[in-house]
């Protein structure tokens, strides 16, 4: 059955989630001709995904986003998304947007990744914001 929790882990938020989001970010997958499984988003501060970046990836740097795939099928998607909720504030004042629609930039980053969308290569971050511009015009 197809599942998005929301969970802060050592931060508070204003709850955003409500229905909208969740469909939109079912509508984005669906785009993709995938299923939605179960999605985790688990808020966090720098500190704490600074320590899992290190732990499960090696990087020694902030980031505002680390995803962790769980899909068990080519057809549906499935998996955590670890946002840093300090990134996203201080992102959204460099970009000049607001605090909420950052961070659902940065969601629906997390569920490109999980698409299969990379953003290694110069290429492959255009194409990945090329993406997000595109997926948010369904929010």
């Amino acid at each position: 059955m197809p599942k998005i929790s929301v969970i802060e882990h050592d931060v508070e938020y204003k709850s955003f989630f409500k229905r909208r989001i969740y469909n939109w970010i079912k509508k984005v997958i669906f785009l993709h001709q995938k299923q939605l499984g179960e999605l985790t988003i688990i808020l966090c501060s720098d500190e704490y995904l600074l320590e899992m970046n290190k732990n499960h990836l090696n990087h020694d740097y902030y980031t505002d986003i680390i995803t962790f795939d769980l899909s068990e099928s080519e057809d549906e998607i499935s998996g955590e998304l670890y946002i840093s909720l300090d990134r996203v504030k201080e992102n959204a004042g460099h970009f000049r947007t607001a605090v909420e629609k950052e961070l659902y930039r940065v969601m629906i980053h997390g569920v490109l990744h999980l698409l299969g969308f990379k953003d290694k290569t110069q290429e492959e971050e255009q194409l990945m914001r090329n993406k997000e511009n595109e997926m948010m015009k369904y929010l």
